[in-house]
């Protein structure tokens, strides 16, 4: 039987320094007994992983941006996986892709009542 490992990769930063970051271990892989945790160093930068995920939050809020009466408050979830071999890759559940999109208009205001005061 196969389990997932835990592992660590080493993503570098664009400033200096790096994260480190549990993934999952390889498919397939079967640890006899007790090793110490693998250290992985990250093809990516951890910046240049995550910069990647925000261009896509970035074109898909652009599709809520350009609609015909846009939202007033664009809500837009998903969660982030670090993969030492790829990078920041979109987390799924099941066999899907993660994002939740929350959409909000405002009821148009009630027009102003023209208020005048008289006085005597």
């Amino acid at each position: 039987m196969t389990e997932s490992n835990p592992e660590l990769a080493r993503f570098p930063l664009a400033g200096g320094g790096a994260v480190l970051v549990e993934v999952d271990g390889r498919a397939g892989v079967e640890r006899a007994g007790r090793l110490p945790r693998v250290l992985l160093e990250a093809k990516t930068g951890f910046d240049g992983a995550l910069a990647e995920v925000r261009d896509a939050a970035v074109a898909a809020l652009a599709q809520f941006t350009t609609m015909a009466r846009p939202p007033e408050e664009i809500e837009l979830k998903f969660g982030i996986k670090l993969d030492a071999e790829v990078g920041a890759v979109i987390a799924r559940t099941g066999v899907q892709g993660q994002f939740e999109v929350k959409l909000k208009w405002r009821r148009d205001p009630a027009p102003l009542e023209d208020e005048s005061v008289e006085e005597s």
